[in-house]
């Protein structure tokens, strides 16, 4: 297969291995109910090691990152593949909280973590035309998660105790994720003999050190960051939300569903549109529309009006995130993709664990979420005045100069 082809093998494969991944994780709340009834953990208790998995996935995302700079994307998803897949089944078998905390949280957040620096520095690595539609589908997969895990652990647990059904899922990631990773490549660029192409690459003699300094690498960390905080509030507490507001809890699930389903045309709608306007412009127009999205939760009470809102966020925010590896892309060396990507991963994963706490103390305090969606309005409103600061790096002459 040569290689204008194979690169979308690369594709298929990066969203196979993030859905999985991902569902693995998030199937956690699924479990939640069935585990505290048959052990006597508090779902607080249970639900601090998706807290734990989110920092553990920050901490993890620029090592894994930089491993793949170095090794490539094969042996780095591979590992995390096989961490993944031994985590879940150990925790399966553990005897206390502190344990399922440790192990399901922290081993498992690490292991995700190695399927998404690495495979978006692999993919944008493959693509000079299509790139943001090739990284908004990998996305795309990984937004499949809540669409096919979640639904099968939920299944499961119907059918079995919840120690069996997490070790099912333990061996579904083992013999999907496990034989994908293997068809991952080095993008060709990166393959010996290629030093050529990669004289052409953007400011391509900046080291490491140089760029994780500079003042673009800096503004995209903090923009994921508060962009990632801007949404992770509403996404882990709609629900609750809408049960304050009189929903029954049956339908204000599906919330989240119709959420995930327009999540699936944003980061497509997104890349297609990052293509034809740019990445960063689509990117401030994504920011500033997710402020206001999640501002509108607020003005809802009828079932709906969520739906309604929950379709413009998922839009949004599901399509804006891809975006910030498309961005990397343009503006870093194809050497450290990893790196760099990862340690913009990092920064959303911090913001992602902010919200639900937040949110939590919030509505503890003032007994409302009102406060919980103005807050995350206004770091809406910041994450994109941060966006808009970002400078792309001048390039240099060579880069400038007509080929041939």
């Amino acid at each position: 297969m040569d290689k204008n082809s194979y690169r979308w093998v690369i594709v298929a494969a990066g969203g196979l291995l993030g859905c999985v991944a991902i569902g693995a994780m998030f199937s956690l709340p699924v479990f939640l109910k069935p585990m505290s009834a048959a052990t006597g953990w508090s779902v607080t208790g249970i639900s601090t090691a998706m807290t734990f998995g989110f920092l553990a996935m920050a901490l993890a995302s620029m090592v894994w990152g930089n491993l793949s700079d170095r090794f490539g994307p094969r042996p780095v998803v591979l590992a995390g593949a096989i961490l993944l897949s031994a985590s879940l089944a150990l925790a399966s078998q553990v005897g206390s909280l502190v344990e399922f905390q440790l192990v399901f949280g922290v081993l498992v957040g690490v292991a995700v973590a190695a399927m998404f620096a690495p495979m978006m520095a692999c993919v944008t690595g493959w693509f000079d035309t299509q790139r943001s539609l090739a990284v908004s589908l990998v996305s795309a997969g990984m937004g499949m998660a809540p669409m096919t895990m979640a639904p099968l652990a939920a299944w499961l647990v119907t059918v079995h105790d919840w120690r069996t059904s997490m070790l099912i899922i333990a061996a579904i990631a083992a013999v999907t994720m496990i034989p994908t990773s293997l068809l991952l490549r080095r993008p060709p660029a990166l393959e010996q003999g290629n030093e050529a192409a990669l004289a052409d690459e953007p400011q391509s003699e900046m080291t490491t050190r140089q760029a994780v300094r500079s003042p673009q690498f800096i503004v995209l960390m903090l923009a994921n960051f508060f962009c990632c905080a801007t949404h992770s509030g509403p996404i882990f507490h709609t629900v609750s939300y809408a049960v304050t507001c009189g929903i029954p809890m049956i339908a204000a699930v599906t919330i989240y569903s119709v959420e995930g389903l327009a999540g699936m045309f944003g980061r497509i709608g997104f890349g297609l549109m990052g293509d034809r306007f740019g990445a960063q412009r689509m990117l401030v127009i994504g920011l500033f529309g997710q402020s206001f999205g999640v501002l509108f939760y607020v003005f809802a009470s009828q079932l709906g009006q969520f739906y309604a809102v929950a379709v413009l966020v998922g839009f949004i925010y599901a399509g804006v995130m891809p975006l910030y590896a498309v961005i990397v892309r343009e503006n870093f060396p194809l050497k450290m993709m990893g790196t760099i990507i990862g340690g913009t991963a990092m920064a959303g994963s911090l913001g992602m664990a902010m919200g639900p706490l937040l949110g939590g103390v919030i509505y503890d305090h003032f007994n409302s979420y009102l406060w919980l969606y103005v807050g995350s309005w206004g770091m809406g409103i910041a994450a994109t005045l941060i966006a808009l600061t970002f400078r792309p790096f001048a390039r240099s002459r060579e880069q400038l100069a007509p080929a041939g």
